[in-house]
């Protein structure tokens, strides 16, 4: 039986397309070039926050920061906030843009007339992006194409690469693992963090995060046969070497990260099924964190 996660997955590359056809209408809901901009979220939607704010940054479009909704500090002064939330009923989001005053803000969510619309003074809807599955995939990377088109990317050539990474066998070595470190660069450390996040969640394994190179610092002591380490974007000089002299698995592409964490998706949800769970329905979670 297809789960949700797999249906949602497989169709990022249609998700990706009518994205980029959207965008002219909400380009002008986005932070402008020079804006000093935070981006907040919990979870899936913080990472795509960190992963956003660097890469902003990195192409000289503004300063930007990243934050989880309830570490925000109030006492900074931004030009614009962008909040991502694909429920709109993520408590620490809606309590956070009803404290936020004097400072334009802007929410990205699947729900229309959510709680986080009443309270932003912009909402962008990707409701084409919603899913079933209590992990989030097609909507992150909807949110993902979003930004990164604002900021001048061309991703037109993305849903074709996707579509072919659909398509690729996985493999068996790395579905066999015991454990998965997974390692960026830049806005790549977002996504390995969600990567970490979604093989965490969908499956109870064990899985990290860390930028590539303090992976050095430390981390790198656990890689040993049996266990992998997935690098997003160009693998930092010397890197491989060092993780091959242990004896773990490295995983590297030259495709577009984005695409590479599609296929990290696919890899989360076949060891899930392996172990026999029930991948829409994570034990202990929810599709959207309500606090009491």
């Amino acid at each position: 039986m297809t789960t949700h996660a797999e249906t949602e997955i497989f169709s990022q590359p249609e998700i990706w397309e009518q994205t980029m056809a959207f965008y002219p209408s909400v380009a002008h809901l986005l932070p402008a070039t020079g804006e000093r901009v935070a981006f907040v979220g919990c979870g899936t939607s913080w990472f795509m926050s960190m992963a956003m704010a660097s890469l902003r940054e990195s192409l000289g479009l503004g300063e930007s920061d990243a934050f989880t909704a309830n570490e925000f500090p109030l006492n900074r002064k931004y030009d614009r906030i962008v909040a991502i939330s694909r429920s709109g009923t993520t408590t620490e989001v809606v309590d956070l843009l009803a404290k936020i005053t004097g400072t334009p803000t802007v929410i990205i969510t699947a729900v229309a007339g959510s709680p986080v619309t009443v309270n932003a003074d912009e909402t962008i809807l990707i409701d084409f992006a919603d899913e079933e599955s209590v992990l989030q995939t097609r909507y992150a990377t909807a949110v993902l194409t979003l930004l990164r088109t604002h900021f001048g990317q061309d991703l037109s050539g993305l849903p074709d690469q996707c579509r072919e990474i659909l398509n690729v066998p996985l493999d068996p070595q790395l579905l066999d693992c015991e454990q998965i470190s997974f390692l960026g660069t830049g806005w790549t450390v977002g996504l390995a963090h969600e990567a970490a996040l979604k093989t965490r969640e969908s499956s109870q394994f064990w899985a990290e995060a860390y930028p590539a190179m303090d992976y050095r610092h430390g981390p790198i002591s656990i890689a040993q046969p049996g266990r992998a380490v997935w690098i997003f974007g160009e693998p930092p000089v010397g890197l491989e070497d060092n993780i091959n002299a242990l004896g773990a698995l490295v995983v590297t592409s030259k495709m577009d990260p984005m695409v590479h964490l599609v296929l990290a998706q696919r890899v989360a949800v076949a060891i899930s099924q392996g172990r026999g769970l029930d991948t829409d329905n994570p034990r202990g979670l929810a599709r959207s964190i309500v606090l009491n």
